[in-house]
């Protein structure tokens, strides 16, 4: 897919939702923005809610406190998001004294509360992330998406990767001797890694936005653009409503815009706002940097330098 823009002229940025309109960004309390967002008008939510981490822009509070806060939050999304939509919840692990507590399983219990369908629990997988001594290193976040119904929408073909064996034929039953599989290429699955094989001597995955990622902002838990688009391109339909009500530097919305979605946000740090309306500005005008879909986070070329034992180290082997 194309990440140029879509539109004969670049949309305004709206600061209050809008039945017409074509991005919104609220520069204020999510609370306040969902409602003013009509029943049932939005098809995908999209959200990688504050971890309680006692970042710069949040504050720690005790984690049960935190999730009823986030419980009523969820009942609002819950009353926007269309009979045939969905909601993806992005998430790692809150960790105090040392002790992990996973947040993708305490949250389950209140999604449940609003009887929502648990579709897949996915695997973000990535290659970087903070180094641990005491136990084993975090390289994972999880996706939880939901669906508000038993009817929805869901775009494999958008979404699938090339196939291990493409060549590949049955060897058995009425369909001997014909191409097995699908042309378009394979599920994604639910752990979202790599997705090319060693036959293109390539590492694919999604990887986490690092100081050198181009899509690199002042945020400190930003997630990658590419990340979105995957759910944007399977649980939605052009012209539908994207919404992120921890928006951030507008990421979903950027993801969203891209594929000719409509896109609405809250965000109540005026920073990242900042940030968000420059980014979707740059978007506009074809000069945003972003992470294409399905590029090889490392291809060989031969000319590889290899790395050596630092002779400090020589007796520890």
């Amino acid at each position: 897919m194309s990440t140029l823009p879509l539109f004969t002229q670049p949309p305004r940025i709206d600061d209050h939702f809008h039945a017409d309109g074509r991005v919104v960004l609220y520069p204020g309390d999510v609370n306040d923005f969902l409602a003013s967002i009509p029943d049932e008008s939005v098809k995908l939510v999209i959200t990688s809610p504050p971890y309680n981490l006692g970042k710069d822009y949040e504050d720690r509070i005790s984690i049960a406190r935190y999730l009823e806060a986030q419980a009523n939050v969820i009942g609002e999304l819950v009353r926007v998001l269309r009979r045939d939509g969905s909601i993806c919840w992005q998430v790692g692990n809150f960790v105090e004294n040392g002790e992990v507590f996973p947040l993708d399983i305490l949250y389950y219990p209140i999604f449940k509360r609003f009887n929502l369908y648990l579709r897949n629990r996915i695997i973000w997988h990535f290659g970087h992330g903070l180094h641990a001594s005491r136990r084993f290193s975090g390289r994972y976040e999880t996706i939880l998406w939901f669906t508000k119904g038993k009817e929805y929408t869901f775009n494999l073909d958008a979404v699938r990767v090339p196939s291990k064996y493409p060549g590949k034929r049955h060897y058995k039953g009425p369909n001997l001797g014909k191409p097995s599989g699908n042309p378009l290429g394979k599920n994604p699955s639910d752990i979202w890694t790599v997705v090319a094989q060693d036959w293109e001597s390539a590492l694919w995955d999604i990887p986490n936005v690092k100081s050198n990622h181009p899509e690199k902002t002042e945020h400190p838990c930003q997630y990658p653009v590419e990340l979105v688009e995957r759910c944007v391109l399977a649980l939605t339909d052009e012209d539908d409503w994207v919404l992120d009500p921890y928006a951030g530097v507008g990421s979903a919305l950027i993801a969203a815009l891209m594929h000719n979605r409509r896109a609405a946000g809250s965000e109540k740090e005026p920073a990242y706002v900042a940030t968000a309306r420059e980014r979707l500005i740059a978007y506009f005008n074809g000069e945003l940097k972003v992470r294409p879909m399905g590029k090889p986070v490392f291809q060989p070329t031969g000319n590889e330098r290899i790395a050596q034992l630092p002779a400090e180290w020589q007796a520890v082997y």
